[in-house]
């Protein structure tokens, strides 16, 4: 009953299944890959990030040195500390930033090291717009040092930050590529949420770079497309042992005279 599949026809058919179910497997081992990468990104990243908010504070210029000058996933977090004087003079208002679920701006003020360049404090956290209610506290003069926890630069992705068309003295995006245009000197990578906090602005939660801790909605893409794949390939072998079902009743109705008349 089953000598049609010796035939031409069906073994080039049972090849193509055959190669459609290893091709189904192949891709969706892959993306179960790119998931388990990024799970194991997350669990590093996680660790990484644990490890720098349970380190002891430490100098900017320990932190972010010549050999690693830019924040990375394990300095995240990271307290340092750094001296210098507050550039009033250069203060900005960093608008479209939540805290605890009420949206407000940033205060940022460079504050200007030994070494010429500065680092970008964020002093605090206002609800509201820029300008619209009290004006935030001045920043202390002379020589001080500040405590804060390093975080990255943002990017256009972050949440609230906007590419430009903002008033004077407002910042859409904290990175060095933007205070380079606004600040006549240069800035080290990243920015200090400070850890002393003026009333009534209020402290800066660390925030979570841009991209996640590798566990994000990409991720969860990758294990639905490996379970697409999967499915694909039992429903080729579904819709094999269908027609080759199909072929045998009909070939058995033929050797019993039931074949219809053409």
């Amino acid at each position: 009953m089953y000598r049609f599949l010796l035939t031409p026809r069906w073994i080039a058919a049972s090849a193509v299944g055959v190669a459609a179910i290893v091709v189904c497997l192949m891709l969706g081992s892959w993306q179960l890959g790119r998931f388990e990468d990024r799970v194991d990104s997350h669990r590093d990243t996680a660790q990484a990030s644990a490890a720098a908010a349970a380190s002891a504070a430490a100098p900017l210029t320990d932190v972010l040195t010549a050999d690693r000058p830019q924040v990375g996933t394990d300095t995240v977090g990271r307290t340092v500390t750094v001296t210098g004087s507050y550039d009033s003079a250069h203060q900005l208002l960093v608008p479209g930033r939540t805290v605890d679920g009420k949206q407000g701006y940033y205060v940022l003020t460079p504050l200007r090291t030994a070494d010429g360049r500065a680092a970008a404090v964020v002093r605090g956290w206002a609800p509201g717009e820029p300008g619209s209610g009290q004006a935030p506290p001045a920043a202390p003069t002379g020589e001080v040092t500040v405590a804060g926890r390093l975080q990255a630069p943002e990017n256009s992705g972050s949440g609230g930050a906007v590419a430009g068309g903002l008033p004077a003295g407002q910042l859409g995006t904290i990175s060095p590529a933007t205070l380079i245009n606004v600040l006549p000197y240069q800035v080290y990578d990243g920015w200090i949420a400070a850890d002393g906090v003026t009333p009534p602005l209020a402290r800066v939660p660390t925030v979570e770079p841009q991209g996640g801790n590798g566990l994000t909605l990409r991720a969860f893409q990758n294990l639905g497309y490996t379970l697409e794949w999967f499915v694909f390939a039992g429903f080729v072998v579904f819709m094999w042992f269908r027609l080759v079902r199909r072929e045998a009743e009909a070939a058995q109705d033929r050797a019993l005279g039931l074949d219809p008349v053409q």
